[in-house]
């Protein structure tokens, strides 16, 4: 006859009873690291910790012989059996969700044992070094090709400027030459030096024209 009893003092009877302790704390399990082979064929090494407790003393004691070397080995098959379900891109970025998976398979399986497996933690992937190198190169090419594509669309944005105001120039002629009166001004600005620049022939005329049209030229003539 199996009976539970709450933490006190009892009497057990020599040759007759026996009694078992049961630490129904948060118990940690240490999966010591595993060869794994991922579903994209790729062979890596991983460990994991499992949290577990103690729900039912009775059937921890009664259905299994060892409930925590029973759960540490558990531990060992799922860990190499999820892990083999999934490609090395996922074990890299979805910690977290493998971890969730393997809880849920040990949860079930220890259920009969009277555990609860409360968490489940990938705590260490380790690469081949050809992988790892391989791994590295492929994050610089991508990093390259990212910064192309930046380039390429800021040379495009900067030809649409330049057609929009190459446009403008064609539109209003001064416009230019304004322009060409400005970048000379800048440059005088920054070089304390003499600069000798022909000057265009359609100021003269433009000169020429408003001379004529003045009310001070009619005068004269």
């Amino acid at each position: 006859m199996v009976q539970i009893v709450p933490p006190g003092v009892y009497y057990a009877v020599p040759l007759v009873d026996t009694f078992r302790k049961v630490d129904l704390r948060v118990r940690t399990v240490e999966v010591p690291r595993q060869s794994v082979i991922t579903r994209d064929g790729v062979s890596c090494s991983v460990d994991a910790v499992i949290y577990y407790s103690v729900v039912n003393a009775a059937a921890a004691i009664c259905n299994v012989a060892s409930y925590a070397n029973s759960t540490f080995l558990l531990g060992q098959t799922t860990l190499r059996s999820v892990l083999g379900q999934v490609d090395l891109d996922t074990l890299l970025a979805k910690r977290d969700q493998i971890g969730e998976e393997m809880r849920k398979v040990l949860d079930k399986e220890t259920e009969s044992w009277g555990i609860r497996v409360s968490n489940v933690e990938i705590r260490d992937v380790v690469l081949p070094s050809d992988m790892i190198r391989f791994m590295a190169s492929q994050a610089e090419a991508e990093r390259e090709r990212r910064a192309k594509i930046i380039s390429a669309d800021g040379e495009f944005q900067s030809s649409q400027k330049l057609a929009e105001a190459a446009a403008v120039m064609q539109r209003e002629p001064m416009t230019l030459q304004l322009r060409y009166l400005q970048t000379l001004a800048q440059i005088s600005a920054e070089n304390n030096s003499t600069i000798v620049f022909p000057l265009p022939i359609d100021i003269f005329k433009a000169l020429a024209r408003n001379a004529e049209s003045s009310p001070v030229s009619n005068a004269v003539h």
